[in-house]
């Protein structure tokens, strides 16, 4: 096997020293766009060589433009088909035929001579963007549109690289690069909410004997605190495969992210609960580092002591007899209130009050999520929904 070299800087070498020669003596004023973009761990930069097994190694996507697409793309193939070497830095041009039983994909097939099934495809913009996300890249998504996007193919999308632009390809990434104001803040919104919803329950869990159940639901809140900080930084958060990696990238990983895996660890719920508030703090003060709301306490209280605080008791003891819930939050839902109050969209006000985006309510790397046609459809349901 030869030696590895990450797949984008492969590609990146594969169209200028194999591809554009063919590009350039056989179709010479053929206007196009190539890069690595889409589905793949080589464009998210996460690849090794265990991903050299399948879908990877010289390839990439050749935009052409809608006019005569057809008839241009046949001809481009079946050059690259005849012209293409059979290897490259080691590792062969030529792919197996789609394995359907696999979900479509391909694997690196040695071969001692031509034609190569290479894995050069061919789309114009406006069908890859319709293909990822089911819009055109060319109309304003409005803020529901937002909402039915999955993460990953808006980041697979906008991170890749683009080798070659000769079409504008890169304005249109650019366009794409992060959610609009409105909808960012809608999503914080949300995301709080869902923190907000369970925080108190890894101690009432294991408060009745649920060890398992505090366990399931502190990993679950960590998920949550993770896709919070991607939201924090304006990053979009990949699938479940990457989504820790992805994470180890954020600025406040050094910080947040001990305090995460210490929680997972802990070998009790007192353990547990200390780890959690020291997550809850940061990420609060994370928050307030924002300046997108009033600054808010940061500081976490019992349960009881919330409610009590609510009630003009500003401290409640631990042993006091009200304190009846003694787990440490944050009492999240403050954050939610106070992000959803700074939101002048009036699609984003019509519709269920911190109910997010398909990201946050289907279940990740379900079949539902990875829909394109699925979270497309949710549009109108998104439109028609409202608090009651």
């Amino acid at each position: 096997m030869p030696e590895f070299i990450p797949g984008m800087q492969l590609n990146e070498k594969y169209y200028w020293e194999a591809v554009r020669p063919i590009l350039d003596s056989h179709f010479p004023r053929l206007a196009h766009s190539a890069g690595l973009l889409g589905s793949g761990s080589d464009v998210l930069g996460f690849d090794t060589h265990v991903s050299r097994d399948h879908q990877w190694g010289p390839r990439l996507v050749m935009f052409l433009p809608p006019e005569d697409f057809a008839a241009t793309a046949k001809a481009v193939d079946q050059a690259l088909r005849r012209h293409l070497p059979t290897t490259f830095y080691g590792y062969s041009t030529h792919f197996s035929d789609p394995d359907l039983e696999d979900g479509g994909t391909r694997v690196n097939q040695a071969i001692v001579q031509g034609p190569v099934n290479h894995l050069v495809d061919f789309y114009t913009v406006d069908s890859f963007w319709r293909r990822e996300l089911g819009v055109s890249p060319f109309e304003e998504p409005d803020s529901a549109d937002w909402l039915t996007f999955q993460e990953h193919p808006l980041l697979t999308l906008t991170t890749g690289k683009v080798f070659y632009d000769g079409l504008g390809l890169e304005a249109v990434r650019k366009r794409f690069a992060y959610y609009p104001h409105d909808v960012w803040l809608y999503l914080l919104a949300s995301q709080w909410a869902l923190i907000s919803q369970e925080e108190a329950f890894v101690g009432r869990t294991s408060q009745v004997g649920d060890e398992l159940g505090s366990r399931v639901i502190a990993a679950r809140l960590v998920e949550r605190i993770m896709r919070l900080c991607f939201l924090m930084e304006k990053r979009y958060a990949p699938y479940s495969k990457w989504f820790g990696t992805g994470f180890r990238q954020l600025n406040c990983f050094p910080r947040m992210g001990p305090l995460l895996e210490n929680a997972l660890k802990a070998a009790d719920f007192s353990e547990r609960d200390d780890w959690f508030s020291q997550a809850y703090t940061l990420a609060a003060e994370l928050h307030n580092g924002l300046g997108i709301t009033p600054p808010l306490e940061t500081h976490t209280r019992t349960y009881s002591g919330w409610h009590s605080l609510r009630g003009g008791v500003e401290n409640l003891d631990l042993d006091d007899p009200r304190n009846t819930r003694p787990f440490q939050v944050l009492f999240s839902g403050r954050f939610t209130d106070s992000i959803y109050a700074q939101i002048q969209d009036p699609i984003l006000l019509s519709v269920l009050r911190a109910a997010g985006s398909v990201n946050q309510f289907l279940v990740e790397s379900s079949d539902a999520l990875q829909s394109v046609r699925f979270c497309r459809s949710l549009k109108d349901d998104i439109l028609s929904s409202t608090e009651g």
